[in-house]
C-alpha cells in the first residue's frame, strides 16, 4: 500500500485566484459565467449544483457559459486539482452575492421591511412567516433585467522561505491506495488482482463523479508503473506511436473498491476539496510495494515492465 497528501491549487505563493459572475435571467433562470475547463473531471457538473444549491434552485434552473473568453471571466487553469475548490468557491461567493440582490428586490415587491424573514425554495422567495405570500425568481427577472454579481476568490498560499518552511498550500487532499498483485516469475509479467482506494473528499458534491476519477486516476497509475514508457535516447523518444507506446485496457484493471472519506474542509465550498492528481498518485508506489512484496525486489525506475523484472530476478540469482 501506499499513502500521500497532496496540496491543492498552484502553492508556494503563486497567485490563484478565481473569478465568476451570476446573472437572473427573465425566465426566472440563473446564469453562471465561468472560465473553468472541462477536461472530462466534471467541472460543468460540479459548478452547476454548486450554484443550484446556493440559490435554493433545482440543477435544470442554471445555464453555465465556460470555455468561452469572450463572456466569462479568468477562472484559473483546469490544473493542480484546483477546479472544484478555487472556481468552486467563485461560482458560491458569486451566488450568495447575487442572492443578496435577489431578495433585497423581492422585499420591496412583497412589501415587508427586512429581507431577514425572506426564505428561498425551487425558484420562489415567500416570507417564511406567511408562506402564501410569495415571488418567483421569473417575476424578478422580468422586472429587473440587469440583476448579476460577481464572486472572486484567491487561495491561500505563501511561498516557502530559505529553509523549505512555510504554507505554501491549503487545503491538502489524502489518500491511500492498496493492491494484491501476482507476478509470473517465468515472463515477468505483473497482474493486479485486487484494490482498493481510500479518498478524503472534503465532501463529495458528486459522488458517481468522484468514483469515476478513482478510476480512472487508477488506470493511469497503473500504466505509469507498469507499461508506458516513452522511450527517451539521445533526446529522442524511441515509442513515438501506441504500437509501441503501451497503455492499459480495461483488461488491466481489476474491481477497485472505492472509499470516500467525508471531513468537510470549512474554506471550501461545500466543503469540497480537489481531487484530480491525489486519486492517482498513490497507485504506483502501492505497485511497486506488492511487487517487492511477491518477490523481495525493490525497484527504483519506471515502468517496471516484465524485462526489467527478468533481469532483476536473474541478478537476484
Amino acid at each position: 500500500m501506499a499513502c500521500i497528501f497532496y496540496g491543492t491549487g498552484y502553492g508556494n505563493g503563486f497567485p490563484d485566484v478565481s473569478r465568476a459572475y451570476a446573472r437572473l435571467l427573465k425566465d426566472g433562470k440563473v446564469e453562471i459565467s465561468v472560465g473553468a475547463t472541462e477536461v472530462g473531471q466534471g467541472a460543468k457538473t460540479v459548478m452547476v449544483q454548486i450554484a443550484a444549491e446556493t440559490l435554493g434552485l433545482l440543477d435544470k434552473d442554471i445555464v453555465l457559459i465556460n470555455e468561452d473568453t469572450s463572456k466569462t471571466p479568468d477562472a484559473g487553469t483546469a490544473a493542480a486539482s484546483r477546479q472544484t475548490y478555487n472556481t468552486g468557491n467563485a461560482v458560491k461567493i458569486a451566488c450568495e452575492n447575487l442572492k443578496e440582490k435577489i431578495l433585497d428586490e423581492a422585499a420591496k415587491i412583497l412589501g415587508v421591511n427586512t429581507k431577514v424573514g425572506l426564505c428561498i425554495k425551487d425558484g420562489l422567495i415567500y416570507v417564511k412567516s406567511y408562506p402564501s405570500k410569495k415571488v418567483s425568481f421569473m417575476e424578478i427577472g422580468e422586472l429587473n433585467k440587469d440583476l448579476q454579481a460577481e464572486g472572486v476568490f484567491t487561495a491561500h498560499t505563501t511561498q516557502m522561505d530559505e529553509n523549505g518552511q512555510g504554507a505554501p498550500y491549503w487545503p491538502y487532499t489524502f489518500a491511500s491506495c492498496a493492491v494484491e498483485v501476482e507476478v509470473d516469475t517465468e515472463t515477468g509479467e505483473v497482474s493486479i488482482l485486487r484494490a482498493k482506494h481510500v479518498l478524503d473528499v472534503g465532501r463529495a458534491v458528486n459522488p458517481s463523479l468522484v468514483e469515476g476519477q478513482i478510476d480512472g486516476g487508477f488506470a493511469m497509475g497503473v500504466g505509469y508503473a507498469l507499461m508506458e514508457d516513452i522511450g527517451l535516447k539521445d533526446g529522442k523518444m524511441t515509442n513515438g506511436s501506441f504500437e509501441k507506446y503501451i497503455i492499459p485496457t480495461s483488461l488491466d484493471i481489476p474491481e477497485i473498491e472505492k472509499v470516500l472519506i467525508e471531513y468537510p474542509e470549512d474554506t471550501a465550498p461545500y466543503g469540497a476539496k480537489g481531487i484530480g492528481e491525489p486519486v492517482m498518485i498513490p497507485v504506483a508506489p502501492a505497485i511497486l510495494n506488492a511487487i517487492y512484496d511477491a518477490i523481495g525486489v525493490r525497484f527504483y525506475e519506471i515502468p517496471v515492465t516484465p524485462e526489467r523484472v527478468l533481469l532483476a530476478l536473474q541478478s537476484k540469482g
